[in-house]
């Protein structure tokens, strides 16, 4: 009898710590998934996304790739900030503002987070109406304009002009499916009804 109640408590234990370990294995799972696709800037990104109507998941997912939430990330090519915006592209935009306040901003503003968020979302915005597809206007913001427009007069790299079914440059390529990636796991976090 006193054989049989020790393997009854051992296998009670057993039970106990398997369901308290698993658990706490998926607490910790879900904690590391929700630190790694973090909501930072939340009404910067809401507010750009209402201003431009650019899908608020898509912003996420271009800071994510672009500077993994860093507002002081500069890359080699002198990218600057949370959405990585080059002073040529930060000169080209300004042409797109009407309002006053937007003026007087500098390539040294693209350290705000808030007018950093607000310039890369209307470049998207830009180029999600020039292209009419957002896997074309995500490789765009990679690459640039004349680069994708030269690939989808290429019939190697576009069937119909709009889309791009090859890209040439390995980094873009990477670059779309990584925003993509993102994009969809920002959705599967934060918006069920997606």
């Amino acid at each position: 009898m006193k054989k049989t109640v020790r393997a009854f408590i051992c296998i009670a234990v057993v039970l106990i710590v398997a369901i308290v370990g698993s658990y706490g294995l998926k607490a910790l799972h879900d904690k590391y998934i929700y630190d790694t696709y973090p909501l930072k800037y939340q009404t910067e990104v809401e507010a750009a996304s209402k201003k431009y109507g650019v899908d608020k998941y898509l912003i996420y997912g271009i800071i994510k790739t672009e500077s993994d939430f860093d507002p002081d990330a500069v890359s080699p090519a002198g990218a600057i900030g949370l959405m990585q915006i080059t002073p040529d592209t930060f000169e080209w935009i300004q042409t797109y503002y009407v309002e006053e306040e937007y003026k007087d901003y500098t390539v040294d503003d693209l350290y705000n987070s808030g007018i950093n968020i607000d310039y890369g979302t209307n470049i998207l915005s830009v180029l999600l109406d020039m292209y009419g597809n957002e896997d074309t206007a995500v490789c765009a913001y990679n690459a640039g304009i004349g680069h994708v427009d030269s690939w989808l007069e290429d019939e190697n790299y576009s069937d119909d002009g709009k889309t791009l079914k090859e890209v040439p440059f390995g980094e873009t390529e990477n670059y779309r499916h990584i925003v993509a990636q993102n994009k969809s796991c920002y959705i599967r976090l934060y918006n069920s009804t997606k």
